[in-house]
């Protein structure tokens, strides 16, 4: 089984939706572009959010696994996949990334 890198990519923020239909809240995503976890296999970095790792630990797993071409060749790189977060509000976007070192 091998480590992943989770890269942020992209985060987005679509104020029209939260003044819309989200009740204020005073805490919601650290997230930070640019921000790397390395996945020790299937396990879940100890600062990423649960609801990111929600949206994308099926991914981490299957890479970490070996996993290759995703939906047929999705992705320029075979080892990796773009999956976001599942906020509506302010999705991010998380760049995965097999590595070639052993997990622990």
């Amino acid at each position: 089984m091998k480590k992943v890198r989770i890269t942020a990519i992209r985060k987005a923020h679509y104020q029209d939706l939260i003044d819309a239909y989200e009740n204020p809240i005073e805490h919601a995503c650290d997230i930070r572009e640019g921000q790397v976890f390395i996945a020790n296999g299937w396990e879940k970095p100890k600062d990423l959010c649960n609801s990111a790792w929600d949206s994308m630990s099926a991914f981490v797993m299957t890479l970490a696994h070996g996993g290759e071409n995703l939906y047929s060749g999705w992705m320029k790189n075979s080892r990796s996949a773009m999956i976001s977060c599942n906020d509506g509000f302010r999705p991010v976007s998380f760049l995965l990334e097999t590595l070639d070192e052993d997990a622990d």
